[in-house]
């Protein structure tokens, strides 16, 4: 059997080297294309392989049309809005996340986020600590609990909100407070910590009505996906609120027009950073091989996400 390694950004040497080792060790044979350019390329790698292990590269439908032999892709990442779930299951094939891979890195860029805006963007003039101040967690899943914990270690109130997770004891055990709704997570907090997926229920569902109420001061992190925010009415929040702030993973579709319009109040990383750092580059490689592997030897589906 084959196992494609299909990277438009490259994994880490180390992370090849390791998926090499782990496909090998199953006696299956493993494929690289690394940092290719043309779509044509990858549809003529799939064409007779079993498996297919990514990153951020797109399995459209006419990938999976062209794979005639693929069984499995494994998304090395928490995110599988590149993967065309539809076509996969269709013909039967089996797609995957590496959840929490990625999460420490994420968690550590929020936080990071947080500290820079709070000291406008490392600009002279007076900054704010985080110290003391109120943080909101919106999904309190791998991510979002080390966000918690990290926020906690530097003395912020933390509190969190997912719809999801209905006992209070999971949250209290981490000594965060449970909101029991989105509109009470938001109108509390001087920080709120975005880490919901992109899904029809939750696009575009961060706007104007949830972002008014926030108190005096507050700064909006998203690490999660640019499609979960209202666009519209974030410009005109902070157009109304001169005292808040955003801070972004995920560039908006009209970036340009925020940081023209609203300075140092914004910002917005070059590029998608939250999992890049060479340690979750290096676990998200090896859980997406393991997983590809354990499917096709084993047929273990545990993080299957078109179920």
């Amino acid at each position: 059997m084959k196992i494609l390694v299909a990277t438009e950004k490259p994994f880490a040497r180390k992370a090849v080297e390791g998926i090499g080792a782990i496909v090998a060790e199953a006696g299956y044979e493993v494929v690289l294309l690394e940092k290719y350019t043309d779509k044509a390329q990858l549809l003529e790698a799939v064409v007779d392989v079993d498996g297919l292990i990514i990153r951020s590269d797109k399995v459209t439908s006419e990938v999976v049309d062209a794979a005639k032999n693929l069984k499995i892709v494994v998304r090395a990442g928490a995110g599988y809005d590149n993967v065309d779930l539809a076509a996969c299951s269709a013909r039967g094939i089996v797609v995957m996340n590496t959840p929490g891979q990625n999460s420490n890195a994420v968690a550590e860029l929020a936080i990071g986020m947080m500290i820079f805006m709070a000291r406008n963007k490392f600009t002279p003039g007076t900054g704010t600590e985080l110290k003391g101040k109120r943080l909101g967690i919106h999904a309190y899943g791998n991510v979002g609990r080390l966000v918690g914990r990290c926020g906690k270690a530097l003395g912020m109130e933390v509190s969190a909100y997912d719809p999801f997770i209905t006992d209070a004891a999971y949250f209290e055990a981490e000594g965060v407070r449970k909101v029991d709704s989105v509109e009470e997570l938001y109108s509390t907090a001087d920080y709120v910590s975005i880490h919901i997926p992109a899904t029809p229920q939750t696009k575009g569902s961060i706007g104007y009505e949830l972002l008014k109420g926030m108190p005096k001061g507050a700064t909006i992190i998203n690490t999660a996906r640019k499609e979960v925010i209202d666009e519209a009415g974030l410009m005109q929040v902070l157009t109304e609120r001169e005292d808040m702030k955003y801070a972004t993973d995920v560039a908006a579709e009209c970036q340009v027009e925020l940081d023209e319009k609203f300075g140092k109040r914004v910002f917005a990383t070059a590029k998608k950073m939250g999992a890049e750092t060479a340690e979750a580059n290096i676990n998200a490689g090896l859980a997406a091989a393991r997983q590809a592997v354990g499917y096709l030897k084993d047929g273990i589906t545990k993080f299957q996400v078109n179920k």
